[in-house]
């Protein structure tokens, strides 16, 4: 407890003490005899009480100090893997105008960081593209985060395809700030036309393997598992032993045990699912077969993406939010009431996806669902209201 409200009742009786004797001092000529030892000892008293304060704020001080040290050190780490990171990263303002970049967007641009710094993003845009990328930026009043594809300028003259990604965050501080992950996807592109032509379905030539809810589907290490119908959960283990979410196998996606390095690895059936088993052996023999299942893993990949974005959200809430946008893409059914969840995750999913607890997720789904944001149909299935993406205007009015 701060000795400082001690200390300042000391002062005062010491003034007022010293006030005293002044006054007797000017009225009469000699002290009174018990007045100068009292006010001498307050006045021992407030300096060894100043001492002590001293030394607190002394205290107070280097751990201040060391607080603002260990801020700047974690500063210095994340400006060192921001710049080292091999995506190319933006910082943007609310008016698009460009706060930050990494290496790695300068390298992407073919244009110097101090250059780019200051400069408004739709500059870099083509022309016919500036009009969707502010209407992707004002949706982001309502979805916590927006991709499109777009033309950008690579100095001096070339554009190449992109694929931003664009997250809109608030801090009470600096304002808002608008964080974006830009791709160069003309190779991708040109793979996808190319494949235009001709898919290749493993299901139709494989025979396939059929699950029920709630079961485990065995992994080989030479075999690929490609999903015909339904849902695949993927988890691994803590060191705790707790189940972590760490991807869901959709429709004409793959998965399986060599495509992971966890040394725990496990797939459950979500709903009634069948698979075609596709073999290693075969895919180094069929072009069209290795197609199909880069364009699986390319989905998974971005799944993958997208969920390391759900877990760099600040608050819970935020994460939670994201992870039932990226579900209603993925797996959501547009209805009259909203758009209808096909998976059915439990309480536990949600929260190890979130980086939370069962308990925290079963009370914001209750809060959410007394907002009118979510709902559960009689099939258990979360049905996510629009509203859920939009900011809650009603407390301003």
């Amino acid at each position: 407890m701060s000795r400082i409200p001690l200390l300042h009742q000391y002062v005062e009786a010491a003034c007022k003490r010293l006030f005293d004797l002044y006054q007797s001092a000017s009225t009469s000529s000699t002290l009174l005899p018990d007045l100068l030892p009292i006010a001498l000892k307050e006045i021992g008293i407030v300096c060894e009480e100043l001492q002590i304060a001293l030394k607190e704020l002394n205290q107070q001080t280097q751990k201040i100090s060391d607080t603002q040290t260990e801020v700047q050190a974690e500063r210095r780490r994340y400006q060192h893997l921001f710049q080292l990171s091999p995506d190319a990263y933006l910082i943007l303002d609310q008016e698009g105008n460009i706060q930050e970049i990494n290496r790695a967007t300068a390298t992407l641009l073919n244009l110097p960081q101090s250059f780019l710094v200051g400069k408004s993003f739709f500059c870099l845009v083509a022309n016919e593209d500036r009009a969707l990328l502010k209407e992707k930026l004002a949706q982001l009043a309502h979805q916590p985060c927006v991709e499109l594809s777009l033309s950008v300028s690579r100095y001096p003259t070339a554009f190449f395809d992109a694929e931003l990604t664009v997250t809109g965050v608030t801090e009470s501080s600096d304002g808002s700030y608008i964080c974006c992950i830009l791709r160069d996807i003309t190779a991708q592109k040109r793979a996808t036309v190319a494949l235009e032509d001709y898919i290749h379905d493993p299901s139709h030539s494989h025979s396939l393997y059929h699950y029920s809810r709630g079961e485990i589907i065995a992994l080989e290490p030479q075999t690929l598992w490609f999903v015909a119908q339904g849902a695949v959960k993927l988890t691994t283990l803590s060191e705790r032993g707790e189940e972590i979410l760490v991807g869901i196998a959709g429709k004409s996606t793959v998965f399986g045990s060599n495509l992971t390095a966890l040394p725990t690895y496990q797939a459950t059936a979500l709903s009634r699912v069948k698979l075609a088993a596709i073999s290693l052996p075969e895919i180094s023999q069929s072009v069209q077969l290795l197609q199909t299942v880069l364009t699986a893993i390319s989905q998974r990949l971005r799944q993958t993406e997208s969920f390391l974005a759900i877990h760099g959200q600040m608050r819970v809430e935020d994460r939670f939010k994201q992870l039932l946008f990226l579900l209603q893409q993925t797996f959501g059914q547009p209805t009259e009431k909203g758009t209808r969840l096909e998976i059915r995750l439990t309480h536990q999913d949600f929260a190890s996806a979130c980086c939370t607890t069962r308990v925290t997720i079963t009370r914001l789904i209750t809060k959410l669902q007394q907002e009118g944001k979510l709902e559960i149909d009689s099939h258990n299935h979360l049905i996510v209201k629009e509203a859920l993406f939009q900011k809650d205007k009603q407390r301003s009015a």
